[in-house]
């Protein structure tokens, strides 16, 4: 079976890390093809208000095509769908099963994110609730829009207790509700919960919808209301395909390990956002995105130049530049 001439990166995922990275990368005039499932957590946001230079926000979507317009100015490929596989084989290129067919590269960037465990509730309702910001995922985003409401925090453990007191910062009615029949804490974290004025309310968490501006949740204290709630559940990091080329992952959190250069334990493989441990913030991914394009830039020119081949001019140059010399 003959193959295609290898890319030199491929970038898999296109959320703002793998966007970034894949801008910088065309501008370096290099070969790559983003393929992209198209679920990152960027395009739930409804409004961020984070993101620098954008004084009244930008809807997460609307970020994702404005970076994928500017990625794809630059020449950057970009394709629908979903890696199943990745392999590298002895002469260190990788190759990656994208359903349509292989795609074959130098060297590959992961982007792969991470996806948040959702409450029990309907899809629909979920999602129309995250458009009115009813519910929330992530407090340092957007803590700030729920000053002084009342917020429900759905979870247990170091997470929902984290949660609950970050979010005391911005309100004084704040409920931490079990998912389960049980607030799942110690007894120090108790302590810090009922000090920081949390109300602890048990489960299970259940029966979660919406009346007008307002979201509800069962519990075993009956149906309470609340104009947010963030459910602290967890997430599930995306490394599967890391694992297959048998990258390093870090088994307290499950993230890739990399470098400071976002290099993984895997020649050739790299990794940038939520995949890699660190602050969860588009920012942080963009940063991440540019940091290993760069790398991965340099890493290539190491192996092999990257000079740029002398422009052959047009016939129709031809007098222009006779002129401009002097020979006409």
């Amino acid at each position: 079976m003959a193959f295609q001439e290898p890319h030199d990166v491929l970038i898999i995922g296109g959320g703002p890390a793998g966007l970034t990275a894949a801008i910088y990368l065309a501008r370096f005039h290099l070969d790559i093809v983003v393929v992209d499932e198209g679920k990152s957590r960027a395009s739930w946001i409804p409004c961020s208000h984070n993101h620098a230079g954008y004084p009244d926000g930008i809807n997460g979507k609307e970020l994702l095509e404005l970076m994928r317009t500017q990625a794809q100015k630059y020449g950057t490929k970009i394709e629908t769908g979903r890696v199943h596989r990745l392999d590298k084989d002895e002469d260190g290129l990788f190759t990656a099963d994208c359903g349509a067919g292989p795609q074959r590269a130098r060297a590959v960037l992961l982007a792969t994110g991470l996806t948040n465990r959702k409450p029990p509730m309907d899809p629909e309702l979920h999602d129309d609730a995250m458009a009115r910001g009813l519910i929330r995922y992530c407090p340092i985003c957007d803590g700030y829009e729920v000053t002084d409401k009342r917020v429900g925090i759905i979870g247990s453990g170091k997470g929902g207790v984290g949660e609950a007191i970050f979010l005391r910062s911005y309100t004084a009615d704040v409920t931490l509700i079990a998912p389960d029949k049980k607030l799942e804490i110690s007894a120090d974290d108790r302590d810090k919960l009922e000090q920081a004025g949390v109300t602890l309310v048990d489960g299970p968490a259940e029966a979660i919808g919406c009346i007008e501006e307002c979201i509800t949740v069962d519990t075993a204290e009956g149906l309470l209301s609340f104009d947010s709630i963030y459910p602290a559940l967890g997430s599930d990091t995306h490394t599967a395909l890391a694992a297959m080329v048998g990258a390093e992952i870090n088994e307290e959190d499950c993230c890739l390990v990399c470098d400071d250069k976002m290099r993984t334990s895997v020649e050739g493989l790299y990794a940038a956002g939520d995949v890699v441990h660190g602050l969860d913030q588009i920012s942080h991914a963009m940063g991440e995105g540019g940091q290993a394009a760069t790398t991965i830039r340099n890493d290539l020119a190491a192996k092999r130049p990257l000079f740029r081949q002398p422009v052959v001019p047009a016939e129709n140059d031809s007098d222009r530049e006779r002129v401009e010399e002097g020979e006409a």
